[in-house]
């Protein structure tokens, strides 16, 4: 359609074998003048077997449910151990689907599954330390920028001129580039573009090094929408610092792994052909947050305390 070729991202895109019906891509929904259902499917990824119900991914699954626009709770099981019994997930009011994950590889949380009955995906990490409202809140800011990353870590890029290549840093600065996607909501429709737009050498790559497929998708939304992620509210810690050492999900304790995030920024830029990500300063709150004023004003108080 003229719509489709004559505004971004462009045909390219928005791919057919997805959908011929413009209704489905995320990037025409205010041209349409539609507004995306306000439900999401969390996808949870767990590499850590259960051991207690005080574990992280418990409390997380139990958050998540409780929140107003959540449909369902799908846990993609990519833990080399076998599958739990039903009963040792806590009961929750929306169903929770236990997928095992396919060849336990970490862009498996990327597929663009069936079972994703909605058009918001709220991706987890399993040791992701988020409140309800939180949650709320994130879903509700993702209702206005439904093409984007919205989300709470923020990372960033830069250019290093003296290695002359590009850099990936986590440091708390003004300004991000990258949303990870251990706390972040996006369309479902990028699932799929991840899926079958992406280089079967970039997914492998990632999948080896069980690494980076959180900037991979920053990467591939930036290159589509050519805008930066959103960052919400101010939070320094979203990770769960109880974790085992010896759990893989402890990664961030390993020393290669920051090496090898930064190899990751040079070859996905390599195979843009350009650096897609996007600076920003842009951080969006709950109206009054920490505004010296009544709690009782505020719509999102739990986030205030936390």
């Amino acid at each position: 359609s003229s719509l489709m070729w004559n505004s971004l991202p462009g045909g390219l895109f928005a791919l057919p074998q997805y959908s011929t019906s413009l209704r489905d891509f995320p990037f025409y929904y205010a041209k349409l003048g539609i507004k995306p259902n306000p439900k999401f499917t969390a996808i949870i990824h767990v590499v850590t077997p259960l051991v207690s119900l005080s574990q992280p991914v418990m409390k997380l699954l139990v958050a998540v449910a409780k929140s107003q626009y959540c449909a369902q709770v799908i846990i993609l099981w990519n833990c080399d151990k076998a599958l739990p019994a039903k009963h040792r997930w806590p009961a929750t009011a929306v169903p929770v689907v236990v997928i095992e994950g396919e060849n336990k590889v970490i862009s498996s949380r990327f597929l663009p599954y069936d079972t994703i009955p909605t058009e918001a995906v709220f991706s987890l990490d399993e040791d992701t330390v988020l409140s309800t409202t939180e949650v709320d809140f994130a879903l509700t800011v993702w209702q206005s920028f439904p093409d984007r990353l919205v989300g709470y870590p923020a990372r960033s890029h830069f250019w290093d001129s003296n290695k002359e290549r590009w850099g990936y840093t986590s440091k708390w600065t003004n300004d991000y580039s990258m949303v990870l996607t251990g706390a972040a909501v996006y369309h479902k429709y990028y699932h799929y573009l991840y899926t079958t737009y992406l280089p079967a050498s970039l997914r492998t790559m990632v999948d080896q090094m069980s690494n980076c497929e959180d900037i991979l998708m920053n990467f591939l939304v930036s290159s589509v929408t050519k805008l930066p992620p959103i960052k919400v509210t101010q939070k320094k810690q979203y990770k769960e610092t109880m974790m085992g050492q010896s759990s893989r999900a402890s990664r961030w304790a390993d020393p290669d792994h920051f090496a090898q995030r930064q190899t990751c920024m040079n070859k996905f830029a390599n195979w843009f052909g350009t650096m897609p990500l996007v600076h920003s300063q842009m951080r969006l709150d709950p109206v009054l947050f920490k505004d010296q004023v009544s709690i009782l004003r505020k719509k999102y108080r739990e986030i205030e305390r936390l």
